[in-house]
């Protein structure tokens, strides 16, 4: 499909356009919110708003965010990750210490992650998604825009709703939500819901291990009760919510390996790697130190297989090879809410508080030491090295690892609102707002069946230093003694920190004219995050563990042992230069290292502040009651953070600077009559320091780790133009068309791609030449560092002939996740018989190619997609039975809910490249690779493969609901 980039001059013409007149055949819904603290029907409401609400929601077929991201211009939410970005701008990482872009509101209190607005409309009045800065208004800054959740409240009358699903993968779904009153002026609302799939998307052809990929056990409930005080001066509402997941591998996060598609590489260790990788049980046979093939044992048969190398997802993602399985698990989350409305005379005082704790626990398999996710790729449960350091070190490998990542995370919120009630032409809304996060986020891997990882571990003089005297750097000693591990983990990492944020804000609205109103806002926000990281990290099987200069002389012992990692300054961030003559801690480190000796961990701590004065100026016309114009004018402001846990160490850059925009867009919304509504914007943002993480790959040699540092991007740009219609051209039949196109593009930016460092695939744009690196580094200088897996054979080449690792320059490279074109397509028709009414409901929906991180390349893209659903709804003649026959993706097509993210293969073998004697060969597979160890499966020509996020394959079901 090719979509014509006229978007502008279209929107143009409907900005012009108001006086088209047609016949009314049907009355278009009018759709109340309270995005701007009020009740106002969205058409009047002069912001970009796309709303969601029950009754919309089951005629689309709405059931989850990444549905909603169909019909909303510039909405991207990857279910995988639960992270969700507007206009291109959204948060990229899950690190807890990286605020959302987006903020979500469940009933005016806000949460920290997005994935609650997918429940069910029998929950859910509605669901309201703003677009743009949103900061002078809500609680929490939102730099991108706000999502707003708006659950049922309880009734002055009885009402009840039941309702049951069955689909495929035996998906079944049962939910009831009443409400009513109690007594002396009580009423209630309780909700409940429990969704169950037995069967994943994925089959694992793993014997004994389950499919993946959409299996659930969840339990949800809700429950509400209001009364009204002192006549009618004082309202009370309470909410509390619950929910257990039980296990699966269906829930946010559970698809976080993604689609790889490519066969395990050849190479016994990748990039800085710390463990084997099982790749290795690949390795052509005929060398003099081992036949890799012939030792293999594959968990799909008890012989030996070489095609246990072979990915069995390589054309498809609904077929998986994984040795341990994914599993979430949600033991606990609370919630309470409480708002307390006072109407004094002319205004209202409203108090929204109240607090949520919730412990999240994902299991899976994880690399041991190769590129991606091996264990969503090779189905090897053994296999034998011989002669790594000489025959008596034959060594048994055991790749089956798993991790266990964990988020404790709590927050509560407090906020006081002053909001106008009077007629007056001067409206104001004022407010003040605290807010509180503790949290922990532990993550670490095991290997029980890898002996070596409980050690005893190598040569400990050579790794643990002296107490409180600095070793290369190395901090706080432990006496030249290396802790026990009682865990078989080869990474632990423990993150503890707490967050706070205030603001203070307020808005006016002054109506100039029936037709003209200007409104302004000021809001002064400060945000402080505190605490400790603690991380141990282990090498084992490597040739470099033992052997670099660090730890000279350990090859020598006699059994292969597995090495500690963590006082090693080149791995683990210190924050003392070399001798301790001067203390040199990063931005946001507070301390330095200090080494535990009972368990080995390494520990620091950290303290940033942040704050932003932020505005919004606003004009808005309505020269009839049919159509308003409005331009704005905002300033958004988003708080720094650290990179710290999940898989990180302790990162050598680890803050962040605070996010800054300009935003300015102009609007219209028309209503042509009861039959044609027209909502269009155009926007432009000018971004400044855009956090996004970046893998900032070692590959210089040597004892070093891999890391992913959160990068500030000097600056980027936004801009685009959406554009929301419903018509009703006939009786009974209503259709939805939007289309939205986004420019979002970085406009300065120096960094190195981790997939190409020496900036040679295709669209690279090197920064430096390979002169300019040369010199700088003879000069003493490092603007390029050198790459040990290429070669390099110019008159500029790097010591030994390698090649070097350049940064690139990235202006005109789009944001992550933007997709440029999107479009949807809804028709929805009723049809009255003596038998009830039949509404059938056809939807089609196609996005645009987008990217997983800011290097504009093949090997990050996912491709455009559609997808086309269908549904159809009988009601009986008394309005209390309704039945649904549906189908999601009903061609079956694979589709994209994020961009792709690729890597480059590049490894090392214990053997020289001439194939002898003893040494390593360092290489990029299938570019300058020895005989025998060539490009696997989707391999490009320049050695990097890839991996995708993907949607749902095909959904068919049927719903039946009864109203009490």
């Amino acid at each position: 499909m090719v979509i014509k980039r006229n978007s502008a001059t279209l929107l143009g013409a409907l900005f012009l356009t108001t006086a088209f007149t047609a016949p009314a055949f049907a009355q278009i819904e009018v759709v109340v919110v309270t995005a701007e603290k009020r009740s106002q029907d969205v058409q009047t409401v002069p912001i970009a708003i796309s709303v969601f609400g029950s009754e919309k929601r089951d005629q689309l077929g709405i059931t989850s965010i990444q549905d909603m991201t169909n019909f909303t211009p510039g909405l991207q939410y990857s279910t995988s990750t639960d992270r969700i970005s507007l206009r291109g701008v959204g948060r990229l990482t899950n690190v807890l210490s990286a605020d959302a872009s987006v903020a979500n509101y469940d009933d005016g209190l806000y949460e920290t992650f997005a994935v609650a607005a997918g429940r069910s409309p029998l929950d859910i009045e509605r669901v309201e998604v703003l677009r743009g800065p949103q900061g002078t208004l809500y609680g929490r800054n939102a730099i991108a825009g706000a999502l707003n959740e708006i659950t049922h409240g309880p009734t002055a009358e009885f009402q009840g709703e039941v309702r049951a699903t069955y689909g495929n993968y035996d998906h079944v779904t049962l939910e009831g939500a009443f409400s009513g009153p109690i007594a002396d002026g009580w009423e209630y609302k309780a909700y409940i819901n429990w969704d169950y799939q037995n069967q994943g998307y994925a089959k694992n052809i793993v014997p004994g291990r389950k499919s993946e990929y959409g299996r659930l056990n969840d339990l949800y409930l809700d429950d509400q009760i209001q009364k009204t005080f002192f006549g009618d001066k004082l309202d009370f509402w309470l909410k509390y919510q619950t929910a257990w997941w039980y296990g699966g591998a269906g829930n946010a996060g559970s698809q976080s390996a993604g689609w790889d598609r490519y066969d395990t590489p050849t190479f016994e260790f990748g990039t800085a790697s710390t463990g084997l990788n099982p790749g290795y049980g690949c390795t052509a046979p005929g060398f003099t130190d081992a036949t890799p093939n012939t030792t293999v044992v594959s968990a799909t048969s008890p012989l030996p297989a070489a095609t246990a190398c072979r990915n069995p997802g390589v054309s498809t993602p609904w077929k998986i090879a994984h040795l341990v399985s994914y599993n979430v698990v949600l033991p606990s989350y609370d919630n309470v809410n409480m708002h307390l409305t006072w109407h004094a005379k002319d205004f209202d005082i409203k108090y929204i508080g109240g607090g949520t704790y919730y412990h999240y626990i994902l299991t899976g398999g994880t690399q041991n030491g190769g590129e991606g996710s091996s264990n969503a790729r090779a189905p090897i449960s053994s296999y034998t090295i011989g002669s790594l350091f000489g025959p008596a070190h034959n060594l048994v490998v055991n790749p089956v690892e798993s991790f266990n990542y964990q988020e404790h995370n709590g927050f509560i919120s407090n906020e006081v609102n002053f909001i106008s009630t009077g007629d007056s032409p001067l409206q104001w809304v004022a407010g003040i707002y605290h807010f509180q996060q503790h949290y922990s986020q532990p993550v670490f891997t095991t290997s029980p069946v890898q002996p070596q990882w409980n050690g005893p571990f190598a040569a400990p003089a050579f790794f643990c230093s002296a107490p409180m005297v600095p070793f290369d750097g190395n901090g706080v000693g432990t006496n030249g003694v290396c802790a026990p591990e009682t865990g078989f983990r080869r990474f632990d990492n423990r993150p503890r920190l707490h967050a706070t944020s205030e603001a203070v804000y307020g808005q006016v609205e002054y109506k100039w004219s029936d037709e003209l109103k200007f409104t302004g806002g000021l809001r002064y926000s400060e945000d402080r995050k505190y605490g400790t990281e603690s991380v141990r990290l282990l090498c084992f099987g490597v040739p470099a563990c033992l052997a670099a200069p660090e730890v000279q002389g350990a090859p020598t012992l006699p059994v292969l042992p597995a090495v500690d990692l963590t006082q090693l300054g080149t791995v683990v961030a210190s924050g003392l230069a070399i001798f301790g003559s001067t203390v040199n801690l990063p931005r946001g480190v507070t301390s330095v290292t200090t080494f535990n000796p009972t368990t080995g961990l390494a520990s620091r701590n950290y303290h940033a502040s942040w704050g932003a004065l932020t505005g919004t100026a606003k004009v808005d016309w309505t020269p009839d009651d049919s159509t308003l114009v409005y331009a704005s004018y905002s300033k958004g402001y988003k708080s720094g953070g650290f990179n710290v846990g999940i898989f990180t160490v302790l990162s050598f850059s680890p803050w962040t600077d605070k996010e800054k925009v300009d935003s300015f867009e102009i609007g219209a919304k028309k209503s042509f009559g009861d039959w044609l509504t027209v909502n269009t914007a155009l926007f432009h943002y000018a971004y400044r320091n855009l956090q996004v993480p970046l893998a900032v790959v070692q590959s210089a040699g040597g004892l070093s780790q891999s890391e992913t540092s959160f990068i500030n991007v000097p600056g980027s740009i936004s801009q685009g133009a959406e554009l929301e219609t419903i018509i009703s051209p006939i009786e009974n039949l209503q259709i939805l068309f939007n289309y939205s196109y986004l420019d979002a593009h970085i406009s300065r930016g120096i960094f190195a791609d981790p997939a190409d460092p020496n900036a040679t695939a295709p669209g690279a744009t090197p920064a430096l030449t390979d002169e300019q690196c040369f010199n700088g580094a003879k000069a003493g200088g490092i603007p390029c560092s050198v790459d040990i897996y290429t070669r390099n054979a110019g008159p500029f080449a790097a010591p030994g002939g390698l090649g070097w690792n350049k940064p690139q320059n990235l202006r005109g490279n789009q944001l992550p996740n933007a997709t440029r074109n999107k479009i949807a397509v809804n028709l929805f028709y009723t049809w009255a018989t003596d038998f009830g009414k039949f509404e059938p409901s056809v939807s089609y929906t196609w996005r645009d190619k987008q990217y997983g991180n800011f290097f504009t390349r093949s090997y990050n893209k996912a491709p455009s997609w559609d997808q086309v659903d269908a549904r159809v709804t009988w009601v009986s003649e008394d309005g209390a039975w309704e039945a649904v026959v549906f189908g999601r993706n009903i061609l079956d097509k694979v589709g994209y809910d994020g961009g792709a993210t690729g890597h480059r293969l590049a490894g090392t073998i214990d053997r020289n490249c001439a194939g002898t004697g003893f040494g390593t060969c360092n290489f990029v597979q299938g570019v300058n690779n020895p005989v025998g160890y060539g490009a696997v499966r989707g391999e490009n020509a320049t050695g990097q493969v890839t991996t995708y996020s993907v949607t749902p394959p095909a959904l068919y079901g049927i719903e039946l609901h009864y109203k009490l």
